[in-house]
């Protein structure tokens, strides 16, 4: 039997599966890391820590299976994607944290970009916003604070990359530097109709294009690695994909008009649209992937904070000791009473794309407790999930159907509540690491362990269905009282 190892690097671990060529997982080790808040609004992570932790978990996970060690035919690696790292080329070593995709550094500057006019060039080329969201103005934020990095990337000494490229850089011992699609559509820097950087972009937002990675098809070899000797030989590293992407990738949505929804720290919904058109409301186009030199692209909503809600309450409030207490909580009363939670800790993204909106929570009484706070952070997840699906319609596709994946889905209420609030019918899949999966499917077609996507699309899954139950008038009651808290926290 051959098998493939899967990288997932996330936004709070970095886990190492062991996938067969049914696409069913054997055995996985994760390893969270350091989530880092200088100063509000902003986040980093140590880029060594992550090294690292892909060397333990690899190591782990080579280590229980060491009869197997001799079927391993590759290594996929899927990531955070605009999550970014500037490191030495010659070593490696990173020159400054990463910075998040959650950090709102960049929110001056891209308020700057935007009154000079160019938003409109920016969207025409990259599909995306003007948006700290994105890597671009963090980018130039680090380069203008730090003039030793721009000079030591001018000169070729230090490379600018998401985090798959420096992750493939440190595990071929650097002999290649290499991204793909997905992760380089991410940044603002990527033409996605002439699939290439762009000149322009790059004097934009101070990027010397000699520190940029390499752009190689999701499906293409990014060289080899023997996982810093926990294989027994060197393997091709084949099957590249950012993590939402990879997702929509393992879901088989395949045609044009399929959907999904990745419920993690923030929550993904990605539309295949086939053939590449520009939306024209609040969504952003994204490259799907690219396999043997044919594009696919997508729409997407982007949701800042989902399962992210839940972690701030159970860590930073206190209100529970993990996100299962969270589920029992909430089923605990059959409404919130009225509590609005609006998560915009790192402002709203999709439809509204605020970024100066900051959180809050709006309809408490003397009344309220935890379980209905337990309940309103589970409530904001499916209506923001329902205002992204809106705003689909508006650009004329309206899923009636969302596949969906992550970890949140294990949280059958949340799954129902999404059901109901959206008003669309959810296929969950049972599997929690269906981005891994997207990553270790690229690599099985790429690899030959897989004949075509049709193939692909044929290997087995377990789903659960949920469908909209809710009435309504309480339907109707639920979003506008939700509208009412958002438009609170735009004022």
């Amino acid at each position: 039997m051959s098998l493939l190892i899967a990288i997932d690097q996330s936004t709070s671990a970095t886990k190492a599966i062991l996938f067969d060529s049914q696409a069913t997982a054997l055995d996985s080790v994760s390893l969270e890391h350091q989530q880092h808040y200088p100063q509000p609004g902003w986040v980093e992570h140590d880029a060594e820590e992550i090294w690292q932790n892909l060397l333990k978990s690899t190591s782990q996970l080579c280590s229980r299976n060491r009869d197997k060690l001799h079927e391993v035919r590759g290594v996929s690696i899927t990531n955070q994607r605009e999550t970014f790292v500037v490191f030495e080329r010659c070593t490696g070593s990173p020159l400054a944290s990463a910075v998040v995709w959650q950090c709102r550094r960049g929110d001056a500057i891209c308020e700057e970009l935007r009154q000079a006019g160019h938003e409109a060039h920016v969207a025409e080329k990259t599909g995306l916003r003007i948006d700290s969201y994105f890597s671009g103005s963090k980018i130039l934020w680090l380069m203008r604070e730090r003039p030793d990095i721009a000079e030591a990337a001018a000169r070729g000494d230090a490379c600018v990359s998401t985090i798959d490229a420096y992750l493939v850089h440190r595990l071929t011992g650097g002999s290649v530097f290499a991204t793909d699609p997905t992760n380089a559509s991410r940044t603002l820097l990527y033409d996605i109709a002439k699939r290439d950087w762009d000149a322009d972009l790059c004097d934009l937002f101070d990027v010397p294009p000699c520190a940029l990675p390499e752009v190689r098809d999701n499906t293409s070899m990014f060289g080899e690695t023997d996982l810093a000797g926990a294989l027994p030989a060197s393997v091709p590293i084949c099957g590249i994909m950012g993590d939402s992407q990879a997702s929509l990738f393992a879901q088989r949505c395949y045609s044009p008009g399929d959907a999904k929804a990745t419920f993690g720290s923030g929550t993904s919904v990605l539309l295949n649209i086939g053939d590449l058109q520009m939306p024209n409301c609040g969504a952003v186009a994204a490259l799907a992937w690219v396999v043997d030199g044919k594009p696919t692209y997508a729409w997407e909503g982007l949701i800042n904070y989902s399962a992210a809600t839940i972690a701030w309450l159970q860590n930073q409030l206190g209100l529970f000791d993990s996100p299962d207490e969270a589920e029992q909580l909430a089923r605990k009363v059959d409404s919130s009473g009225g509590v609005y939670l609006v998560p915009a800790f790192a402002g709203l993204s999709a439809p509204y794309w605020q970024p100066n909106a900051r959180a809050a929570i709006v309809g408490m009484t003397a009344y309220t407790g935890r379980e209905h706070l337990a309940r309103a952070a589970l409530e904001s997840i499916a209506l923001q999930v329902r205002d992204v699906v809106e705003m689909l319609a508006m650009s004329g596709v309206r899923p009636t159907s969302l596949c969906v994946d992550g970890g949140p889905t294990r949280n059958r209420l949340l799954m129902q509540m999404v059901a109901d609030i959206a008003e669309v019918k959810l296929i969950s899949a049972s599997s929690p690491n269906f981005s891994a999966l997207g990553a270790a499917m690229a690599g099985m077609l790429g690899l030959g362990m897989a004949e075509s996507m049709n193939s692909l699309s044929e290997l087995p899954r377990d789903v659960t269905l949920f469908e909209p139950q809710m009435k309504s008038e309480r339907l109707g009651n639920l979003v506008d009282g939700w509208h009412s808290a958002v438009r609170r926290v735009l004022q």
